[in-house]
């Protein structure tokens, strides 16, 4: 739904197209920010508007701000929809705040074409009219005279070339008659006329006398009520870009609530499914325990009825030898000399007993095997149990990185041969015969004072450069504290104080103090890395103006900054100071392997 405008905050100047100043017929804006007639702007940039230096550029017309690729146009409803409500308004003939300062609004316009009550006499309108618009005033050359049979007697953006007129010895007047200042405005404290102007050089409203004598002679001013015209109509145009803009933010926090609710719905779920896991672990734990013991107590009564029935043949052994020993006490104590003979040989006579010596009771309990194996499982089991919560952590990134994985797998494709120039190192970098190791020693070597040698920051370029295409390369960072990797502009500052952002030509990730990461803007992006790495790879997409970081062996993207690129790059290094040893590895360039 949009916002009807009152029509004396319109002006027409507003929805006025720069290139066929007329009003916008499906206004289209440019990346910059400016509005022109979809027509007008393809016309433009279909006739070479913008072509420079033999290359195909894209220029917005208004600020010359160039497109390497043809920016892709889209109505903007919200300034369509406005200037549709202009032009009905205009249609319909309502009074809109004209810039040529010819119109005045007159509350009696239904009244006779003669003069109406209280209505400006036509001699000091027709004087207004000189002094406004066609007559030089001295002391202000950018007054530009406009013939009387010109239409247009000012161009849409040309108020600042008419200044409002000095102040003279005639009375000024109103419509309720002459009068020396307007009862409705303000007075100026220095010369106590009416704030009837505003400077926009000094922002600040002014009257006559100051723009005519004062110190805001010659600044860019235009009446207060004209300038208050214009920023309302732009409060209204804000009003629905804000509004535009609340809509959605309040559409992502519709969305972040419902991911919340998706997410408690799924902590929900894992933990119910999680708790009926575990119990049916706990309920086969038990089972599986009472099936232990089962199988004790089962080895227990084996052995015990073993040992039960032994005892028995033992008992009945014993009383069988007893009871022959009692006979044989008896015979000795016989006085019957043929009774003694009957009966001592077969009492004398060997008993035929059992070999007892062999026999044993033994069980597994006694030597604790079951005990053993039950501990040993269980061990083992907890061990696994102990994985668990790693395992489900490991799970989840698992899911996450197959995306980085496979990005980084398409931007290995794009490896570059990287070699460092020794003619950028600072004075204590030393580098290898091979261009592909560099270290920070202890003190600054003999070296040319070469322009591109950087001499106060401890870093340095590489020799190759690039102004199109995708580029790869990755180096070894190992257990430095320290070390700053990305891409440089060639036309940066190498000499003194640096200032680094994109902004001035730096794009580049820096670690400090073994933890820190951050990416170099103003202020710098602090950046949290759950992995350290040891080897780190940069992907530069020219075209895109975007410089993306890896940690190669977890194949996981740490950060990616999209900007804008428009002088030839080249890879930046800094392995940073040594700090006495603690800091000395060095940085490596490595080959690029793809990764399975």
């Amino acid at each position: 739904m949009t916002m009807a405008l009152p029509a004396a905050f319109l002006s027409e100047d507003q929805f006025t197209c720069s290139i066929c100043l007329e009003v916008f017929n499906n206004p289209v804006s440019t990346p910059c920010g400016h509005s022109f007639c979809q027509a007008c702007i393809s016309s433009y940039w279909d006739g070479g508007g913008g072509g420079k230096g033999g290359a195909k550029f894209y220029l917005c017309p208004l600020c010359k701000e160039s497109f390497r690729k043809r920016p892709e146009l889209h109505i903007n409803r919200t300034l369509k929809e406005i200037t549709e409500q202009f032009k009905q308004m205009a249609d319909a003939g309502v009074p809109m705040d004209r810039r040529d300062g010819g119109g005045v609004e007159d509350p009696n316009s239904a009244l006779s074409p003669t003069q109406r009550p209280r209505e400006m006499p036509e001699t000091i309108f027709a004087e207004m009219m000189s002094r406004f618009q066609r007559l030089p005033t001295p002391g202000y050359p950018n007054t530009i005279p406009s013939s009387p049979n010109d239409p247009h007697p000012q161009s849409p953006n040309s108020e600042h070339l008419h200044p409002p007129p000095p102040h003279s010895s005639l009375c000024r007047y109103t419509l309720s008659g002459p009068s020396d200042s307007s009862p409705t405005l303000p007075l100026c404290p220095i010369h106590l006329r009416a704030l009837e102007f505003f400077c926009r050089t000094d922002n600040t409203c002014v009257c006559c006398v100051c723009v005519e004598t004062g110190e805001h002679q010659g600044h860019n001013v235009i009446p207060a009520k004209r300038e208050w015209q214009i920023k309302k109509s732009q409060l209204g145009i804000a009003e629905l870009e804000l509004k535009e803009l609340i809509c959605v933010r309040e559409r992502k926090v519709v969305e972040i609530h419902n991911s919340l609710r998706e997410i408690q719905a799924a902590a929900e779920s894992d933990t119910d499914g999680t708790v009926a896991v575990f119990a049916k672990l706990i309920s086969s734990l038990e089972r599986c325990q009472a099936e232990v013991l089962e199988v004790v107590e089962m080895t227990r009564r084996a052995a015990e009825h073993r040992a039960q029935g032994l005892l028995r043949e033992l008992e009945d052994e014993i009383a069988e030898l007893k009871k022959k020993r009692s006979s044989l006490s008896q015979l000795a104590l016989s006085e019957d000399c043929i009774l003694f003979l009957r009966r001592f040989p077969t009492l004398s006579t060997p008993q035929q007993a059992k070999d007892w010596s062999s026999v044993s009771v033994e069980s597994e309990l006694t030597s604790g095997v079951i005990l053993r194996t039950v501990s040993q499982m269980m061990e083992r089991f907890g061990e696994e149990m102990q994985k668990l919560p790693k395992a489900s952590q490991q799970s989840l990134l698992d899911q996450s990185v197959p995306r980085p994985h496979r990005k980084t797998r398409r931007v290995q494709e794009y490896a570059a041969d990287i070699t460092l120039d020794a003619n950028t190192a600072h004075p204590r970098l030393i580098i290898s015969a091979d261009g592909k190791r560099v270290h920070c020693g202890d003190r600054n070597q003999s070296v040319p004072d070469n322009p591109e040698r950087f001499d106060r920051v401890v870093c340095l370029l590489a020799r190759q450069g690039f102004n199109s295409g995708r580029h790869y390369w990755e180096v070894e960072v190992g257990g430095k504290t320290d070390w700053d990797l990305g891409v440089a502009s060639r036309s940066v500052n190498r000499k003194g104080k640096i200032t680094v952002s994109p902004a001035n030509g730096y794009w580049f990730l820096s670690l400090r103090d073994r933890t820190e990461y951050a990416f170099r803007t103003e202020p710098s992006t602090s950046l949290t890395v759950s992995l350290r790495p040891s080897r780190i790879g940069i992907y530069v997409d020219y075209d895109k103006g975007l410089v993306s970081f890896y940690n190669v062996e977890a194949r996981l993207l740490i950060y990616t900054f999209t900007g804008h690129f428009s002088d030839i790059i080249h890879a930046f290094f800094s392995p940073c100071t040594n700090k006495s040893g603690r800091n000395e590895a060095p940085l490596l360039i490595c080959p690029v392997a793809m990764t399975d």
